[in-house]
């Protein structure tokens, strides 16, 4: 069981309709020296990859994405869920659907943060779905940017997301992947990785 599994069964909350809380330490009250960790990790699984940007989507992602680029030394672009009148000139966008929220959002990153140079590699906290994943590669693409490959803290290998991404051929690196867990039970069975 690695560092991120044992927090999950220490401090995470399985919920009904499977869903996993972490927002004592992930996702809404944040373990930094966990940040730096997961950071760390995902530095060393794509280190081979020259990362020249970490993508994520608002807001979950955010912390994490900044972890990853501390470790590469790149810049964070992150995908914001709506427009504000701080954003301006031409932007790439993606729909994307939200496993958690139930919602569906138009996601944009500013052209002037994203183009054919760069070598992307796309972080989350949750991948279900992965609609988001999706959406995000959908952007890198427009840019004419590379997708290097998609980095999850927390995978839930039950629901299709992490079997389409790669069954596309794209490079996803997960730390935690639940295969099952009940809420009747309280109990997390993990897909057996490469130990972090």
């Amino acid at each position: 069981m690695n560092f991120l599994e044992e927090r999950i069964i220490k401090d995470g909350t399985i919920k009904p309709n499977n869903v996993l809380k972490v927002d004592s330490f992930l996702n809404h009250q944040m373990d930094i020296e966990l940040m730096d960790r997961i950071g760390e990790e995902f530095y060393n699984r794509f280190k081979d990859c020259d990362i020249t940007k970490v993508l994520t989507i608002e807001a979950s992602g955010i912390a994490i994405a900044c972890s990853v680029a501390r470790c590469f030394n790149v810049p964070v672009v992150f995908a914001k869920k709506s427009k504000s009148i701080n954003i301006d000139g031409e932007m790439y966008i993606a729909e994307v659907e939200s496993f958690t929220h139930k919602n569906t959002n138009s996601v944009i990153v500013s052209k002037r943060f994203l183009n054919e140079n760069d070598r992307v590699l796309i972080v989350d906290d949750f991948l279900a779905n992965g609609c988001a994943m999706q959406g995000l590669i959908k952007i890198t693409e427009s840019a004419g940017a590379t997708v290097m490959g998609l980095g999850i803290a927390i995978e839930k290998g039950f629901q299709i997301g992490g079997r389409v991404l790669r069954n596309l051929g794209y490079r996803l690196e997960s730390l935690a992947i639940v295969e099952s867990m009940d809420h009747e039970t309280n109990t997390i069975k993990f897909r057996e990785t490469v130990a972090v």
